[in-house]
């Protein structure tokens, strides 16, 4: 192995295609606006055909972490599985080309690389349909048990969770880490996810340092429906959680404290894709550098403002160029 990585992110990887789209043609397919739905390859390909002009990108939300890490400078590797086919090439070259470490050999045969088709309506939400293809695959072999036992962090989104085939993987990776002394964070990645895999996530949490949701998540998984009461119960079983409130900015309880951070200033919000995973990066970085939470905090602002200002989940300016002059602490 390389030299030890500071953040191992574990997830799906994902070629995003993006498209500016009516509310219409999202309400056409009979989905929900602003959230994540699995779709099979049939689906896949009906919905594709139905979108404008596109931008494919690599994606998946631990990727998008794991690229916005890497802006940031520091040491990062993703574990996560592509087919060896076009997709998995592109994948391939923009993650590595992000200053990623990326080692897991391409699967031949079976499912494809995974797809995620977003619909960014007028109003920047965006609405995404996702064909995980070979990403759903991904097994405990896959998981490089040498780069979590030295990491500062090992990051897993929440789509890994709750499911048979991936189940097995995210088991290991935490297992080692609380093995080894390292940290977990965990992402709560989507509302409906939550809604779905509730138990499963659920059973998790008692073993998570540093948890990721938005409002919607956070709610979703304290069983509650303020923000308020979901930080005091997440914050009883999860040492760190950290909660975005879209252009409120974030809230972030650490035991008993909890400091309220708002969103750094952006002349136009584009498209929300990655917001939540590059504020996790942000938060990250601050974690592996010792900044505690509200630094942190603001330092997860400051990336998720650079991605809504374009299309696409990962950073076109290279984040440590943006955070050289910035004032982290309180006032």
């Amino acid at each position: 192995m390389d030299s030890a990585p500071e953040v191992v992110a574990v997830g799906h990887a994902i070629v995003d295609v993006l498209a500016p789209s009516e509310d219409s043609l999202v309400a056409s397919f009979g989905l929900e606006k602003g959230t994540m739905t699995l779709v099979d390859e049939d689906q896949a390909e009906k919905i594709y055909a139905s979108l404008g002009p596109a931008t494919e990108a690599s994606g998946g939300s631990a990727a998008n972490t794991a690229a916005c890490l890497a802006s940031l400078g520091a040491s990062v590797v993703f574990v996560g599985k592509v087919g060896d086919d076009g997709l998995g090439r592109v994948f391939i070259h923009d993650i590595r080309a992000a200053g990623v470490r990326f080692e897991v050999e391409p699967a031949r045969g079976g499912p494809g690389t995974g797809r995620c088709l977003v619909m960014v309506t007028p109003d920047a939400e965006k609405t995404m349909c996702t064909n995980l293809g070979v990403g759903a695959l991904l097994s405990p072999d896959d998981v490089d048990v040498d780069a979590i036992g030295a990491a500062t962090v090992v990051y897993i989104e929440g789509y890994l969770c709750g499911k048979p085939e991936t189940d097995p993987a995210v088991e290991r990776a935490v297992s080692v880490a609380r093995d080894r002394g390292t940290l977990v964070a965990f992402s709560g990645s989507d509302p409906s996810w939550v809604d779905l895999k509730r138990s499963a996530l659920d059973a998790l949490l008692d073993r998570v340092d540093i948890l990721f949701a938005n409002d919607a998540e956070a709610c979703g998984l304290a069983g509650v429906d303020n923000v308020e009461a979901a930080l005091t119960t997440l914050s009883r079983r999860c040492p760190t959680v950290a909660v975005t409130l879209g252009s409120r900015g974030s809230v972030v309880a650490t035991g008993s404290q909890v400091v309220s951070v708002p969103a750094a200033s952006v002349s136009r919000v584009v498209d929300t894709t990655g917001a939540g995973d590059s504020f996790a990066a942000g938060f990250l970085y601050g974690v592996v550098r010792d900044l505690g939470p509200e630094a942190s905090a603001r330092l997860g602002a400051l990336a998720a403002a650079e991605i809504v200002s374009h299309l696409g989940a990962r950073p076109l300016t290279r984040l440590s160029d943006l955070i050289g002059g910035e004032r982290l602490g309180g006032s």
